[in-house]
């Protein structure tokens, strides 16, 4: 069974840092994709990150964030991370990673099949 669980948000002031993590369980972890998607308040849900499977190892990044974020994997530990830098306001949402069983991830939320609970992260002073 596909779990994923998310960690790491919380409250941060403009121009902190924060890693959110994606602990995966039940699945081939090498062969999926993972990607991070946020939604704020009165939004529709929106791509932000995501990397390959480690055959590949490609990853992509939302216009917004790209030189702020960083998305890696951790295999041995089954485990994504999104380190984000230089946070802003409008970063503020609920972020939630997603899974599917493909080698090219992609940032359309239709693509993915499985997901967590999300974890929320606040930027402001």
């Amino acid at each position: 069974q596909v779990h994923l669980v998310e960690s790491g948000g919380g409250l941060v002031q403009p121009g902190g840092s924060l890693r959110l993590s994606c602990a995966a369980s039940g699945f081939a972890f090498e062969s999926y994709v993972i990607g991070w998607f946020r939604q704020a308040p009165g939004k529709e849900r929106e791509g932000v990150s995501c990397i390959s499977s480690s055959s590949n190892g490609r990853t992509d990044y939302k216009d917004s964030v790209k030189g702020r974020f960083t998305i890696s994997r951790d295999n041995d530990r089954n485990t994504v991370y999104l380190q984000m830098n230089s946070l802003k306001p409008e970063d503020t949402a609920v972020y939630y990673c997603a899974t599917k069983r493909r080698r090219f991830c992609t940032l359309s939320e239709y693509d993915y099949d499985y997901w967590g609970q999300g974890t929320q992260v606040t930027v402001s002073s």
